[in-house]
């Protein structure tokens, strides 16, 4: 009998375990589903044993980092070790002013990662068009995957422990835990340590069958939101309109923006569900992180729907750090602007992120002093009429989905040539050829908005009945949409736009 030839084989298996830059590791991969499978397996006997079951918890997410940003790992227990040791140092003086410098410190050395990271090419740019090409030279900086998420993270911790509210941990592999913890580490949510840490030692781990359903329903979600909807779009669609807008009608130009407004929601908030999902297989509790956004009425109500997880962060940490509205109507009215521009610049390093956070914080003021002018004005929909609702939330849509066509757009000249397809090209006789023509894109984006628009007792049936199903049933289910998946998905899988930040 002859064996299988084996050449090979553990060159491909090395190939395939260690970083590639050209390939980081995500959720809706076939190799993470692969290795959290074995993951699975062996982390269900360290029930009863919280420390064996942190170490092994704290190895796999530095591996699940090393897959996806190489010897970057290195940084986030640089991260966490520095932010340990500084937060005990807060606790134990009785300084008010060291524990402000240690404080500062904690602050410095996140941003000065940030920084370094993410905008100093940024910053050479600005430098080279002010004093002239070539003043500073380019930097290849690598940027390292989710470091936007785990650093503000890191802050909160130092912040809290600072302001009284948290108690610092005692043992540097529970911080490192809590920071490193796989499920948010690249993309979010961003988990505040007073919420997350006191699940760290719970003995035994509980999983129940509620924690375990929903898990299952939210991978599931979260798998059709990112590999269907929002990748299917993406490639057959949006990034083909935003990439030649003027080989596209007005319309088409249009339908570009709304197709990326519901893939950015799909792409992150289906992400967002996988993360949730999975912490819950591991006994673990999220906060929610999207709550149907394109439902507000109002732009205060789209920031308490969008990314909660972030503006809930920008608020505490740094809109209230400002003054908040303690300080007089004016001061309010600029500590939202600077919230949402810093928010924006978060977002990435370029002028259109500034911009569009510039924009949200401008319509956050005026919608505050909308409220305080007039007699009756509401926060939120569900407290407004049907009809003022509705016309709410078309006006609302349409603001952030303007927003969205600066996030998006490679430049400001790719900005003005969509809205001058739109308004001096629509071709609205062409309109039933190109929804022939993209059939399966525009259902799919029917599809996308009607689920998001359906009323929450609907998300909560499919819900119970994930939950409620046997086992066997929902493994079936868990097979049935990665059989969809590798039915529709492209062939190189696509990275989560939230990779980036």
């Amino acid at each position: 009998m002859t064996l299988p030839a084996t050449d090979g084989i553990w060159e491909k298996l090395q190939a395939l375990l260690t970083y590639d830059a050209t390939s980081p590791l995500i959720f809706s991969s076939g190799l993470f589903l692969f290795l959290f499978a074995g993951f699975l397996l062996v982390y269900s006997a360290f029930r009863r044993a919280p420390m064996a079951r942190i170490v092994y918890v704290v190895l796999f997410s530095l591996y699940f980092y090393y897959k996806s940003s190489g010897i970057y790992f290195l940084l986030l227990i640089f991260a966490a070790t520095s932010d340990f040791l500084i937060a005990r140092g807060i606790f134990r003086t009785q300084s008010q002013r060291v524990r402000r410098w240690l404080v500062a410190l904690s602050v410095a050395v996140n941003l000065g990662m940030l920084g370094y990271f993410k905008y100093t090419n940024f910053l050479i740019d600005i430098s080279n068009q002010l004093f002239g090409q070539g003043f500073l030279q380019f930097q290849n900086i690598f940027l390292p995957v989710g470091i936007s998420f785990f650093v503000f993270q890191s802050m909160s911790y130092t912040i809290d422990v600072y302001r009284g509210q948290l108690k610092p941990l005692s043992n540097w592999m529970d911080y490192l835990f809590y920071l490193s913890f796989f499920p948010q580490l690249v993309a979010g949510p961003i988990v505040r340590a007073r919420d997350f840490i006191p699940q760290i030692r719970q003995n035994p781990i509980r999983i129940t069958r509620e924690m375990f359903g929903t898990g299952v329903f939210l991978i599931l979600t979260g798998l059709f939101k990112k590999a269907i909807i929002s990748d299917y779009i993406s490639l057959n669609f949006v990034d083909r309109v935003f990439d030649e807008p003027l080989l596209y009608s007005g319309f088409e130009c249009l339908m570009g923006i709304y197709g990326y407004a519901l893939q950015i929601y799909c792409d992150f908030s289906g992400y967002s569900d996988m993360a949730i999902g999975i912490a819950l297989l591991l006994g673990f509790r999220f906060p929610k992180n999207f709550d149907a956004p394109y439902k507000s009425a109002t732009i205060t109500e789209f920031w308490r729907r969008w990314h909660i997880s972030l503006s809930s962060w920008l608020r505490d940490y740094l809109y209230i750090s400002l003054g908040g509205n303690r300080k007089g109507r004016l001061r309010t009215y600029w500590n939202l602007l600077l919230t949402m521009l810093l928010g924006g610049l978060w977002h990435g390093a370029a002028v259109r992120f500034i911009l569009w956070g510039g924009l949200h914080g401008v319509a956050l003021a005026l919608h505050k002093l909308w409220m305080s002018l007039v007699p009756g004005a509401k926060v939120s929909g569900s407290q407004m009429h049907w009809w003022s609702r509705a016309a709410g939330i078309v006006v609302t849509f349409n603001l952030v989905c303007f927003g969205w066509l600066m996030f998006r757009a490679e430049s400001m000249q790719t900005v003005s040539l969509m809205l001058h397809q739109i308004f001096e090209n629509f071709n609205a006789p062409m309109i039933p050829q190109v929804v022939t023509g993209y059939a399966a894109v525009f259902a799919l984006i029917a599809a996308g908005y009607l689920l998001h628009l359906m009323p929450g007792r609907v998300d909560a049936m499919a819900r119970s009945v994930v939950i409620n199903a046997p086992l066997v049933l929902q493994v079936v289910m868990a097979a049935a949409m990665i059989w969809c998946v590798m039915q529709i998905k492209s062939s190189d899988i696509q990275p989560f736009i939230y990779f980036q930040f």
